[in-house]
């Protein structure tokens, strides 16, 4: 619903803006201009999509070999002390952890469409556990475990680092480490929200010990990386980019050789669903994409932006920060519309910009709120929400300020 206004709000306001054009200042080929750049878009979408396919299907080839082996499982044990007092609603051992974990691991890697089908299990299951009389009500389960995926936490950005190469960018995964960081503090923002609302004790030795050990250590790496050079920095950055990316295939790797598991088989089941998820991206990638094309090629973007540059220059809020916006404005709304945005700004503005960069944290830090919110909930007939869209807000206010913050530590400005 919510992306249905705003791809009508796309072209509507692209007609109007274009009519302005044509009656004010007398631009007459407007109109063609508008449509052309449609058409180019949907080339460069389509394009994008089909480049798309050979990454996204390494990468779910790969996390198929860590669901066969039981890395998820694994993962389980190690998380069970801390979910046990972030949920205090759930039995131990109860199969809905196993379900929260996957879905929570495949939004860590950055795999949107695997990650859904996870969420909207577990959050069956949490509705066969939810303690209120009136099942329209969402549990305190229920509500924290959306907050944490609408925080985004993600560990490996994959989708992020695709676009980030078909558009060009000379090192993919520079972005890795700072998106680490944002949607790090944009979890713990919702957490901590959570907390005050639900009672769950935070000062519990065990969850004090979780949260303060993770805590500590983000903020050793950023102080640690304030003081290195612009040089420096970037290569610091790329090393624990790839050696974590690749600490990750080989764990996989040697758990399936451990539990003998096949792993070429199990990666190209993976593999076959990755060329199915990219080919099913297409006609929603060109659709958001044009939208934002004629939105832009109209002057309408143009005159939105420089309304919000002069509200951010009355903060003294700089203006490099700007052409990204449009990203974090609409990731809460919908990651398809935040998706293209953008691509936008690294095509309109290179991949390798400030603007193309931070456009990228923005859509790595947070998740869709509200789109997030509407499925999961109305999968299980919760209507009711209580205090869950403003958890989720605080988050997203949280990975948004992070990630501004961050972009400039790593990527300043020239």
């Amino acid at each position: 619903m919510v992306l249905n206004a705003i791809w009508l709000i796309f072209f509507f306001g692209a007609f109007i803006a274009c009519f302005v054009q044509w009656i004010a200042f007398g631009d007459s080929g407007i109109f063609n201009k508008t449509i052309l750049s449609a058409f180019d878009m949907s080339k460069t979408a389509f394009e994008i999509s089909i480049g798309l396919t050979g990454i996204l299907s390494l990468w779910l080839g790969i996390m198929k070999i860590g669901e066969k082996a039981g890395a998820i499982q694994v993962l389980a044990k190690i998380v069970q002390p801390l979910f046990t007092r972030l949920f205090p609603e759930i039995p131990k051992d109860h199969p809905v952890i196993g379900t929260m974990l996957m879905n929570i691991s495949a939004n860590m890697l950055g795999l949107d469409n695997a990650a859904t089908p996870m969420g909207l299990q577990a959050m069956k299951q949490l509705q066969e556990l939810n303690p209120n009389e009136d099942k329209s009500v969402a549990s305190d389960s229920q509500i924290l475990f959306l907050v944490l995926n609408a925080s985004g936490l993600t560990l490996i950005p994959v989708s992020i680092m695709t676009y980030r190469a078909q558009m060009g960018a000379a090192n993919p995964s520079d972005v890795f480490l700072p998106i680490l960081l944002a949607t790090f503090f944009s979890t713990i923002a919702g957490i901590i929200a959570i907390s005050f609302f639900q009672k769950i004790k935070l000062k519990d030795p065990v969850t004090l010990l979780w949260l303060g050990g993770l805590c500590a250590g983000v903020i050793a790496l950023l102080a640690y990386f304030s003081r290195l050079t612009a040089e420096a920095l970037g290569t610091t950055s790329l090393f624990i980019s790839g050696i974590v990316l690749f600490s990750v295939i080989v764990a996989f790797l040697g758990l399936a050789v451990y539990k003998k598991i096949r792993p070429y088989e199990a990666f190209i089941e993976g593999a076959k669903e990755g060329f199915h998820t990219a080919v099913m991206v297409i006609p929603y990638l060109i659709a958001i994409l044009v939208g934002v094309a004629v939105f832009r090629a109209s002057g309408a973007m143009d005159l939105v932006m420089n309304g919000i540059s002069y509200l951010l220059n009355l903060f003294g809020i700089g203006n490099d920060v700007v052409p990204a916006l449009p990203t974090a404005i609409m990731k809460p709304l919908s990651g398809g519309g935040a998706r293209g945005m953008m691509i936008d700004a690294m095509k309109t503005f290179g991949a390798d910009s400030f603007a193309g960069r931070l456009s990228s944290m923005f859509q790595g830090a947070t998740d869709t709120t509200f789109y997030v919110l509407a499925v999961y909930f109305g999968s299980v007939g919760v209507r009711k929400t209580r205090h869950a869209l403003t958890c989720c807000l605080i988050s997203d206010l949280a990975g948004i300020l992070s990630a501004i913050t961050i972009a400039y530590l790593f990527f300043p400005p020239t």
